[in-house]
């Protein structure tokens, strides 16, 4: 592999559909009351994708610092592990793409001003670089979180709460209280993805202390885990709906459930942590239909 390609490994582009889900469906709600700027739903998308690439590459850095990445991971080599890319060079693009991160999100701000004042201007401010203190120092760090089992709250309030709720208030500078349910749909989906993983890596993440949620509860435990998270999340969309009923279009996000109710089902089944692997893309994809067919659903 040369260095070039490395790079676009090390990018890891599946990622990008699951993290671009929450800004879709933020924007997909705001269209279905009737707003929508398409340079904030741009800018949007261009700082979803600097901030996932940013946690991408600093989670590259801290586990192959931590030793977490090594020959007995199940999941696919690193960069820095492989060697083809070097500490320094990585650092280099961290800092890279917090640059990116922090323009595109100003000039996002900057769109957004005409909707919002100055004191919530600054908080949506202060939630941007918060998002990128936590791409960075979920293995990064001398306190990671994501070695200390808080991923998955994490991942559940930036990929949930605040993507789709801050992407929403961006766009009509309100907000109401049942948007935290699609919100929460997506957040434990996004979280459904990080627990196959920690699924996937158990082993290998106990030998070399990465505390993850999983290696705290036991593989037993996080199975059953999935299945609450998968539901709830289901659950939390169809009560949303009866609550804004209009018409059927409105569960066109039913599309999303076979595949969803399909990976629980493997899940639970499952013995082998390496053959979970697979499911990280299957659900990843669900989420990205859910995003998708929920919120145009809203708008048909």
């Amino acid at each position: 592999m040369n260095k070039t390609k490395a790079w676009i490994h090390a990018f890891r582009l599946r990622t990008l559909p699951l993290a671009l889900s929450n800004i879709f469906l933020g924007s997909l709600l705001a269209a279905s009351d009737g707003v929508f700027g398409i340079k904030i739903f741009v800018l949007a998308m261009l700082t979803t994708l600097f901030l996932q690439v940013l946690s991408n590459l600093a989670n590259d850095l801290g586990d192959s610092i931590s030793g977490a990445d090594n020959e007995n991971r199940v999941g696919p080599e690193r960069a820095v592990q492989s060697g083809i890319i070097s500490k320094k060079e990585m650092i280099r693009m961290v800092i890279v793409f917090v640059f990116l991160s922090f323009v595109t999100g100003l000039y996002l701000l900057w769109e957004a001003l005409q909707l919002l004042n100055y004191t919530q201007a600054f908080l949506m401010l202060g939630l941007g670089v918060l998002a990128i203190g936590a791409a960075i120092n979920y293995t990064v760090g001398k306190n990671p979180y994501g070695y200390n089992g808080f991923g998955d709250l994490l991942v559940f309030l930036f990929f949930g709460l605040a993507g789709v709720l801050g992407t929403y208030f961006l766009h009509t500078g309100t907000l109401n209280w049942t948007l935290l349910l699609p919100a929460t749909s997506l957040g434990l989906l996004s979280v459904g993805v990080l627990n196959l993983n920690n699924m996937r890596d158990v082993e290998n993440d106990t030998k070399h202390g990465k505390r993850t949620l999983v290696v705290k509860i036991g593989s037993a435990k996080a199975r059953i885990y999935h299945l609450f998270l998968i539901v709830i999340a289901m659950s939390a969309a169809c009560i949303y709906v009866l609550l804004h009923w209009t018409n059927s279009f409105q569960f066109l996000f039913l599309i999303s459930f076979p595949p969803l109710i399909q990976n629980i089902r493997v899940v639970l089944k499952n013995t082998e942590a390496q053959k979970l692997d697979p499911e990280l893309k299957k659900l990843a994809f669900s989420a990205l239909l859910f995003s998708l067919s929920f919120g145009i659903g809203l708008i048909l």
